[in-house]
């Protein structure tokens, strides 16, 4: 009798599992299918479509160093900026789908064996540890981490330079303190799928910035004596050349993107896409604003400083302020799922909860922010010292090292492109993005945009109150009703 109630119950138990299971694959079907217009929520907030990746890729890619790209252009000269700018934004596509690659194999051999991502996000350095081993995966965890630290850094250092620009009653440190409190409550947007209304916005706010610098250059014409006389210094060149590849870096947020989309595998070509979109704002506004002002942007790292103030420019500001802080949280919130792992608060469901933990990360990048507030010369350094292996190195090696074996060669979840008909040509194409960007980005380019680097700390010092400010102009009248 007893037996027989046991069974009954298990009978039920299982009745009801499967029931539950049906329940909650028929909400995730109902979910995906009720993408429509109408529903409010899902328009600003639940985004998981190609569209959304390729927002959130484009708007990712490119804030706050599109103003100093006419710096870097003014380094390397024109010529040299422009190709250099195709050449890393074709490889840099190239390894954002390597990335998707990866994953896609990571997430089919997962799946396999009935691993369940329904309240995880999967990361790189977690790809990285199931493909290729757990040294793989500490590799991964620290150069993705520390770039993701030092991206959101750089997104700091660029608010409080810029909005000096509209307002100048108070220096950049105390600008930096501000936008640190207001960056922080980032912490609140729980993941990628939260971030479709931001990245539509932010992509806007880039276009306009970019068409401003591009159009008030051509307006303002070139400046009185210009000259044109990059490249001189090997220094300088590396230096320019690594914030460019840092330009075209910006898919250490890839795998989180992916993982947002209800279709992971229809992100394949959406970076080349992206990349394709970021060139029509990133090359015009360079070249432009160099032409402009020639040699003089070699110490002016920040493009907005050489235009005329006005309202088209004080609106490029703001628009850029806002999408830089929409930066910041595509930066901290890789970062903000790792802390979370690590404290055990990612299954979390309560979004206040998961805030208070993942305050403590933003706490250090606020601090460095003050400390090192060089705009442009960080740039290039976090671009030659961390991009260079994050976003170049370690997505080829960790392909070619996955599909080493004819094995994992025929099982393969992803088969070359059609572009690229053989395995071994996608050899030779990653050995040689591994060894240009070991010996040009990080050799050479670790070693001039670091002398670069200390040459700025050895000018301005730690803790510099307001680097790169004009000295202060006596306030005339009509300035005042300016402001």
């Amino acid at each position: 009798m007893l037996g027989q109630k046991q069974s009954e119950e298990a009978i039920v138990s299982n009745y009801n599992e499967s029931e539950q299971h049906h329940v909650e694959n028929r909400d995730e079907e109902k979910e995906e299918e009720n993408q429509s217009l109408f529903n409010v929520k899902n328009l600003l907030w639940h985004g998981g479509s190609a569209w959304d990746a390729w927002f959130s890729c484009a708007s990712n890619q490119v804030a706050q160093v599109l103003l100093t790209l006419p710096y870097s252009f003014s380094q390397l000269g024109m010529l040299s900026g422009i190709l250099l700018q195709v050449f890393y934004g074709i490889i840099g596509s190239w390894t954002a789908y390597l990335i998707s690659v990866l994953y896609i194999e990571y997430r089919s051999r997962k799946e396999k064996e009935n691993v369940n991502f329904k309240n995880h996000v999967i990361q790189w350095f977690e790809v990285l540890d199931g493909l290729l081993g757990p040294y793989w995966k500490a590799l991964g965890l620290a150069f993705n981490c520390t770039f993701l630290l030092f991206g959101s850094v750089i997104q700091l250092i660029g608010c409080a330079s810029n909005i000096y620009y509209v307002n100048d009653k108070l220096d950049k440190r105390t600008w930096t303190y501000i936008f640190g409190a207001c960056c922080a409550t980032t912490v609140f947007i729980p993941s990628f799928h939260n971030y479709r209304i931001w990245s539509f916005l932010g992509l806007g706010m880039t276009t306009y910035t970019a068409w401003y610098l591009a159009i008030a250059a051509l307006v303002h014409g070139q400046a009185e004596g210009v000259t044109h006389s990059g490249p001189t210094k090997l220094v300088l060149y590396f230096t320019g050349a690594t914030n460019i590849l840092y330009t075209f870096g910006g898919h250490a947020v890839t795998v989180e993107i992916m993982h947002a989309m209800w279709k992971p595998q229809k992100f394949k070509y959406i970076y080349l896409l992206a990349t394709l979109y970021v060139f029509t704002l990133t090359l015009p506004s360079a070249a432009a604003v160099y032409w402009a002002f020639g040699d003089e942007l070699l110490n002016h790292s920040n493009a907005f400083s050489l235009l005329p103030k006005n309202g088209f420019r004080d609106a490029a500001v703001i628009l850029m302020l806002i999408h830089q802080f929409i930066t910041f949280g595509f930066a901290c919130t890789p970062l903000y799922f790792v802390w979370e792992k690590v404290i055990g608060m990612h299954d979390t469901k309560s979004i206040c909860l998961r805030a208070l933990a993942r305050l403590p990360v933003v706490i250090p990048i606020w601090f460095l922010a003050i400390i090192f507030p060089f705009f442009g010369p960080i740039n290039s350094a976090v671009g030659a010292l961390l991009v260079s292996f994050t976003v170049y190195i370690i997505p080829a090696l960790a392909h070619m090292l996955t599909y080493r074996k004819a094995s994992a060669r025929q099982n393969a979840a992803e088969k070359p492109p059609f572009f690229m008909p053989s395995w071994t040509g996608m050899y030779a194409l990653n050995a040689f993005i591994v060894v240009w960007v070991l010996v040009i980005g990080f050799g050479f380019g670790g070693w001039a945009s670091m002398t670069n680097f200390i040459r700025q700390i050895d000018s301005f010092g730690l803790f510099a109150k307001c680097y790169q400010c004009k000295p202060p102009t006596p306030t005339s009248p009509a300035a005042a009703m300016h402001h």
